[in-house]
Formats: structure tokens, C-alpha cells, sequence
């Protein structure tokens, strides 16, 4: 399966004018500055930077933290997917641990579901599943979302249902599983600009007694303060070995029903890779 996650495809793209230019998506992100990849979203022409899975994207050049755009994704009334574009994914070397670290502001009139799920923001995947899997039923998927004002890192991993080892992240309960790691406090409680980090890492494995080790790792900052802290988690098991991250999703995403009315969110200077990142 990591053969086929490196896989690349081409894309032809138009410019106005009636001009295109082919571009190759897909390609894995080379580690390069301390990251695996950074975007800070300044227009765009995301396919031509590794980008794939998408292909409308809305760039604002009045809302930014930095430099003169950042991508916005805006609800319209009913909506589950953003009306204003497209979600998208890349790929990444594959590696045990991964950081992430981004800026995100929400809009004024901001509302939460009512449940104690959604909305889905962004998702890592492994070399288990390859580039076209969706998210939502994989060999493991861990999640970094906003929840109920709280900071949300997640993990589900029911593809594994009929493994010889089984589930990880807990029973299935209505075609889903998982375990959620939030934040204590509401942290998203005005509309703006906050610097969101998390990091994962995979347990490590006991081959030879057949078992994992509970010490991977769960880590989220909010605006440089550690808010989530978790050292004992399995999130695989001697059923995949060879698992590692390799794929980041920034695909946001309300359950049908669930949007509370129309509302935005934007997101700045992104940037994936093995330790922590800076500002």
C-alpha cells in the first residue's frame, strides 16, 4: 500500500485566458526547513504545490494572519461542505510522528452542533490505505478539530474490525468507534486569530510477544499552551508494522443537519512535519 500512496497524477489547470499548464499532484513532501511541507495559502494554485483531492479553493486576502491571503471556507445555510471550495489532501514522507501547527479564526457568529460530534476540520492518515481512502473508515484516522469551543484530537481506526488483532480505538458503536482527547477548557470562544499545534505519535510494537505498548503519544497546544497531554495510547497494532503517517486531509466537513446556520472559518500559515514547528 505505500507503493500506491506515492503515486503521483497529473492535473491540467486553467488560467484565465484560456491557458493551462499541466501539474503533478500527489507527489510525497520532502522534508525540507525542519517540515514536511508548509502553505501559507497566498493564492490558489494549490495543485501546482502537492495539493490534490480539490479543485476549488478561495483565497481572502482581508482576513489573513500573514501575508495577503489565506484559505477561507464559508457555510452556506443547510451546507455540510463549505460553500466557497473544495477540501484537499497531500502527502508527506512517511514518518512515526507527525506535528502540525496552523492558524485558524472562526467567524463572529460561530455556532457548535449540539452534539458531541463535528464539525471535522483535518485528518492524518497512514501507508496503510492509500491516497483516494476516505477518512471516515480507515485502517487509522486521528482527527485535529474544533468541538464545543474545546480542541479535539481524535482517532478511529474501523477498517480494523476484522483484523486478527482488532479494533484499537474501542468498540464499533453505530458504525463508528474512537476515542477523543479535548481540552479541558473552551478555547475557541471569540473570532480571532489563534495558533493551533498538535502532534502524534504511533506506540510502539512488542513483535516478538505479539502486542503493542501503550506509549504513543497525543499533544495539543492552543496559542503555545500544552492543552491535551497524552503519553500511554495505542493507536496501532502488530497487525500493521509498518504503519506510519504519510497523509494530511484539510477537508472541513458538518454532518448533514448539523450546521447551526451559515457561518466561516479561515485558515493561515500551515505547516506539517516530524518535531515541533515554530511559529
Amino acid at each position: 500500500m505505500l507503493t500506491a500512496a506515492l503515486m503521483c497524477v497529473a492535473s491540467l489547470v486553467s488560467l484565465p485566458g484560456g491557458s493551462h499548464f499541466a501539474v503533478t499532484a500527489a507527489e510525497p513532501a520532502k522534508p525540507s526547513a525542519g517540515h514536511f511541507f508548509a502553505e501559507s495559502f497566498e493564492d490558489a494554485r494549490l495543485l501546482q504545490r502537492g495539493w490534490y483531492d480539490g479543485d476549488k479553493f478561495s483565497i481572502a486576502a482581508r482576513e489573513v494572519h500573514a501575508g495577503s491571503g489565506c484559505i477561507e471556507f464559508r457555510w452556506a445555510d443547510g451546507g455540510t461542505t463549505p460553500a466557497t471550495g473544495t477540501g484537499m489532501r497531500r502527502l508527506f514522507e512517511p514518518t512515526d510522528t507527525v506535528h502540525l501547527r496552523f492558524h485558524m479564526r472562526l467567524s463572529k457568529d460561530w455556532g457548535w452542533t449540539g452534539r458531541g460530534y463535528h464539525p471535522h476540520l483535518i485528518q492524518f492518515m497512514t501507508t496503510e490505505n492509500d491516497r483516494w481512502r476516505g477518512p471516515a473508515g480507515s485502517h487509522l484516522t486521528v482527527y485535529v478539530e474544533p468541538w464545543d469551543g474545546r480542541l479535539r484530537l481524535a482517532a478511529q481506526d474501523i477498517q480494523n474490525q476484522a483484523q486478527p488483532h482488532g479494533l484499537t480505538q474501542g468498540p464499533l458503536r453505530g458504525g463508528f468507534n474512537g476515542q477523543m482527547f479535548d481540552s479541558a477548557e473552551r478555547l475557541f470562544t471569540d473570532d480571532r486569530w489563534h495558533r493551533i499545534e498538535a502532534m502524534f505519535q504511533l506506540n510502539s510494537l512488542d513483535l516478538k510477544a505479539d502486542k503493542p505498548n501503550s506509549d504513543g503519544i497525543v499533544r495539543a497546544w492552543f496559542d503555545g499552551k500544552l492543552v491535551v497531554d497524552r503519553t500511554n495510547v495505542v493507536l496501532r497494532s502488530t497487525d500493521f508494522p509498518r504503519m506510519k503517517f504519510n497523509q494530511f486531509l484539510l477537508k472541513p466537513y458538518f454532518g448533514p443537519g448539523l450546521l447551526p446556520h451559515a457561518q466561516t472559518l479561515w485558515i493561515d500559515e500551515l505547516a506539517v512535519g516530524p518535531k515541533r514547528l515554530g511559529q
